[in-house]
């Protein structure tokens, strides 16, 4: 009598010591991956060729991300650092490019400036340390940053090509993603200057996303309001260059994001949102903001949404 083939998912635990999943973007956060700003970012002559807004104050810019790992561990997230890193990798911090986390572990990225193509190895190695399983390294001609997709649930997600995703990107995580059962692989296109998803989206509760509606392309508004979302619309520019849509939700319904978009926590606030804000000022001139430092490792499932067609 032939014995019966577990799924890889359902080994998780028993094989790998830990279920390392993430299927969405507002499970229970449990385990991250982070890396403390080092000496990488010591030296700086100019911003511009390293991707920043601008000089950074060193020993603020930890202070700010020691504030986010603590805010994390005060809510029982379990922080792991990538410790060793390339002196001449500056935009190391912005971990959540560099792994992404899936329904069986983590696809190791490929980030789409060269600058950054280091970086994955540090990333990798710390995974594999834990013990989280690598399902997928992007390869080839591949392209991919992590935050150019975003988990809507188990059978849903969304990827966005552009400057740091391309059409062989795409196809490798796509691959990936059906392998692992995902039904529906939402596609778009992402504004040349905006890099990101995590730019203009969020997921912040069951039902509820921001998004900035001048860019927000309409399939992701069509795709969420098919599973009964209603949207925090960014009322502006200005909170929208201050990482109004870069926020972390801890549980549905709690998130961790900057300081500077008072008009935008106030509709959260509305909408039932508790929201944590951070001074993450010198971050920010980096490029990136709670979302971008932040890789996933592991959240809790939420249920498959029913999609209502019109």
């Amino acid at each position: 009598m032939m014995e019966k083939l577990h799924t890889f998912r359902e080994d998780l635990e028993k094989v790998w010591g830990d279920q390392w999943s993430v299927t969405s973007e507002i499970g229970k956060l449990r385990s991250v991956l982070m890396h403390r700003p080092g000496k990488e970012i010591e030296g700086i002559t100019d911003p511009s060729k390293i991707y920043f807004r601008d000089f950074i104050d060193v020993e603020k810019a930890r202070w700010e991300h020691d504030q986010l790992a603590q805010v994390y561990r005060d809510h029982g997230i379990e922080v792991n650092y990538v410790e060793e890193m390339d002196p001449g990798c500056p935009n190391a911090m912005y971990c959540h490019d560099l792994i992404l986390g899936t329904p069986e572990g983590v696809i190791v990225t490929r980030p789409g400036i060269e600058i950054r193509h280091k970086e994955v190895k540090y990333a990798a190695q710390k995974a594999a340390e834990l013990g989280v399983p690598i399902v997928k390294t992007v390869h080839g001609k591949g392209i991919f940053d992590g935050a150019c997709a975003t988990w809507v649930d188990k059978e849903t997600a969304i990827v966005g090509t552009g400057s740091r995703c391309n059409g062989e990107g795409l196809k490798q995580v796509s691959d990936t993603f059906r392998d692992m059962g995902v039904k529906n692989i939402i596609t778009l296109s992402i504004a040349r200057n905006q890099n990101h998803l995590d730019g203009f989206l969020s997921i912040v509760d069951t039902h509820v996303a921001v998004t900035y509606p001048y860019i927000t392309p309409d399939i992701i508004y069509e795709e969420l309001e098919k599973r009964g979302f209603e949207f925090v619309e960014i009322p502006a520019f200005d909170e929208k260059i201050n990482f109004a849509a870069n926020s972390v939700a801890l549980e549905p319904g709690k998130i961790v994001m900057p300081k500077g978009a008072p008009r935008t926590v106030e509709l959260l606030n509305k909408k039932g949102i508790e929201v944590i804000e951070l001074d993450l000022e010198e971050i920010k001139k980096g490029g990136g903001s709670v979302h971008c430092l932040t890789a996933f490792l592991k959240r809790d499932d939420i249920p498959v949404y029913e999609v209502k067609e019109d």
